[in-house]
């Protein structure tokens, strides 16, 4: 069974990244594909101000800002969470589309019982993969009560995939990788 969550969040990461792969044309889906040369559009600019977005989400989520988040995700019907269903009749793990079905899930999540994510940001990485999209990768720990689950930290793996629209950077994927333990020896 656990081998079998794993293949379906590798098969839901996979077409995540190939979807934002093949946006040719960024502007075509109301997201800037600005060529813009200001300081304030240079890919490294670009690169800090998706960290410091990844950090105010992790942060408004742990102090519960749902507000916050709320306003952080991306405004579309393609907007994807891949995280823990509520039971294990749902698939045990799922993905969640669309902007309101994701803001829902989320509120579950963090509502749902403790709930507190540590990252390790010495570790994490950004990368643009074009003008307007944007990639960030962050090791955390997550303790959570939602769906049962036992409230203790657990390892994971955050991708979160951000879109440039006309207001700002905006979540538009959040994939948890749960990390599995070392093999026994």
């Amino acid at each position: 069974m656990y081998k079998t969550s794993i293949e379906q969040i590798a098969r839901t990461v996979a077409a995540a990244i190939f979807l934002v792969s093949i946006v040719p044309n960024p502007a075509a889906y109301g997201l800037s594909g600005s060529k813009s040369k200001s300081a304030a559009d240079t890919p490294q600019t670009s690169l800090e101000q998706v960290l410091d977005l990844n950090k105010q989400l992790i942060a408004s989520e742990n102090a519960k800002d749902f507000d916050t988040v709320k306003a952080m995700v991306w405004e579309s019907p393609s907007a994807l969470f891949v995280a823990k269903t509520a039971t294990a009749a749902e698939g045990n793990w799922a993905g969640f589309w669309g902007h309101d079905v994701v803001v829902q899930h989320l509120h579950d999540v963090i509502y749902g019982g403790p709930f507190h994510i540590d990252p390790d940001y010495t570790k994490a990485k950004v990368v643009l993969l074009n003008a307007g999209v944007a990639e960030t990768y962050v090791p955390v720990h997550i303790t959570v009560g939602y769906g049962g689950q036992q409230p203790v930290p657990k390892p994971f793996l955050i991708l979160i995939d951000w879109v440039k629209t006309p207001a700002g950077w905006k979540m538009a994927s959040d994939i948890a990788i749960p990390v599995p333990p070392p093999p026994a020896r």
